[in-house]
């Protein structure tokens, strides 16, 4: 996987965490998730058309939830785009600093895994609205996938990447069958509303 690749996925993945249209970031994932499909083709044929799959379906099932959820008002963040931003980008320089060669192709592409595992965790931990906390998930699914791609020797087998990204896409229809109920009670995806709830 050349560079340009690596460092346009982690630049979609910085979109996610700085956007606040719930349609825009998902395209942004499932675009995210469509250049690593590529980028696999010549080496990882089958691993290249479970992760289209996977980046389809998801696309399809996100943009059901976007399109059943509609906000009232929309969720405001409790961090500026901008500060969110510097978090990510100061979280995944921190880790590429901190985190030792971790065996993959290159440290090139080691980076790029860091930093959209960064920008997950600074999504779900920034972000109010849980459809952005599910697609914080699918971020850090796009790093793993990343990094089973760029295993030295072609890696892993297509059946453990299969089953990786089964088990993540369930994480994520199970993460979105919640969204939609919490806002089927409280009338939004705000997370917030949850601290209200008491025993």
């Amino acid at each position: 996987m050349s560079g340009i690749f690596v460092w346009l996925v982690v630049a979609l993945g910085l979109g996610v965490v700085v956007v606040r249209r719930r349609s825009l970031a998902v395209g942004l994932v499932t675009t995210q998730a469509l250049v690593l499909a590529v980028s696999a083709v010549h080496s990882h044929v089958g691993a290249a058309a479970a992760l289209a799959v996977r980046a389809v379906a998801l696309a399809a099932l996100l943009l059901l939830v976007v399109s059943r959820t509609r906000e009232p008002r929309p969720v405001r963040p409790g961090v500026a785009p901008l500060v969110r931003a510097g978090l990510a980008v100061g979280f995944a320089l921190a880790l590429t600093w901190l985190v030792p060669t971790i065996g993959l192709s290159s440290r090139n592409v080691e980076r790029g895994v860091l930093a959209l595992l960064a920008f997950g965790v600074a999504t779900v931990a920034t972000r109010v609205a849980t459809l952005f906390q599910v697609l914080g998930l699918v971020l850090v699914e796009n790093g793993i996938a990343l990094a089973a791609l760029r295993l030295p020797g072609g890696g892993s087998s297509v059946a453990i990447e299969l089953g990786v990204a089964l088990d993540l896409t369930l994480i994520a229809l199970v993460a979105a069958v919640f969204h939609e109920r919490i806002f089927a009670e409280f009338g939004s995806g705000d997370s917030a509303v949850l601290r209200r709830l008491r025993d």
